[in-house]
């Protein structure tokens, strides 16, 4: 009885598991592996929540992104303003353009620079990002085209859908059917 309880004692006692311990070895604990991937998945999601974590911001900050916001919408909304104005009280409006037309040209000039620098590099971006989208689709074009064409064959009231074709065509396939070079490299090697 003392050696069994010592071998006893020495697998699973003294909080080992010799057992257990050995077939670690050879596969994952479960309830471990759970464990570490719910602390990964932890140190990840705060990883993230780290680096898309706003900054805290001062009046100001705020201040400055509402302004930075609000060119284009105001340039929009005041160009649908105009035509509401001109269409409610063509005299206001019509006063009001005569004003704009004694601002001196250079002016206008100076006005175009800076709404080209604030909407340009905007719009160039876009505009590169749509020609790059249209040589994609064009490039495409020839391809969709034989599709369409070999789509078109197949449809069931197409002139000779269901055509199998003749039985001497057939007789023709089954005489010389077509090359297989493994076949040949086995026949040969079986013939060797």
């Amino acid at each position: 009885m003392g050696l069994i309880s010592n071998v006893l004692a020495f697998l699973f006692g003294g909080g080992r598991n010799v057992v257990r311990e050995t077939a670690e070895v050879f596969r994952e604990n479960a309830e471990k592996g759970a464990e570490r991937n719910l602390t990964r998945q932890h140190q990840a999601m705060a990883q993230f929540a780290s680096e898309f974590q706003a900054p805290t911001k001062g009046a100001f900050d705020r201040f400055m992104d509402g302004l930075n916001r609000l060119p284009r919408p105001a340039m929009a909304l005041g160009t649908l303003g105009l035509f509401g104005a001109a269409m409610v009280d063509p005299l206001w409006f019509t006063a009001r353009m005569q004003g704009i037309a004694l601002v001196p040209e250079p002016l206008w000039w100076l006005l175009g620079v800076v709404v080209s620098f604030y909407f340009g590099a905007r719009h160039q971006t876009k505009v590169q990002d749509l020609q790059r989208e249209i040589s994609v689709t064009m490039q495409r074009t020839p391809q969709v085209m034989r599709n369409l064409e070999a789509l078109s064959k197949l449809r069931a009231d197409s002139v000779g859908a269901a055509d199998p074709g003749t039985d001497a065509v057939l007789a023709e396939e089954a005489a010389h059917p077509e090359e297989n070079r493994a076949l040949e490299d086995w026949r040969s090697s079986r013939a060797a």
